[in-house]
């Protein structure tokens, strides 16, 4: 499945409200979150055309 330029915004989306609704948890989420991110930019992952013009 190739990477759609989404991805990370919508995981930072999901990241930020879980922090809102769970502060206790906050280094679970962060932790989780750039997993994530780390994952997918060693894929390659990279949002093209749309950013850096």
């Amino acid at each position: 499945m190739p990477y759609q330029p989404y991805i990370g915004p919508v995981v930072a989306l999901i990241a930020g409200i879980l922090i809102l609704v769970q502060p206790n948890r906050l280094s679970i989420i962060v932790a989780v979150y750039l997993i994530v991110i780390g994952i997918l930019g060693l894929m390659g992952a990279r949002p093209t055309r749309w950013w850096g013009r």
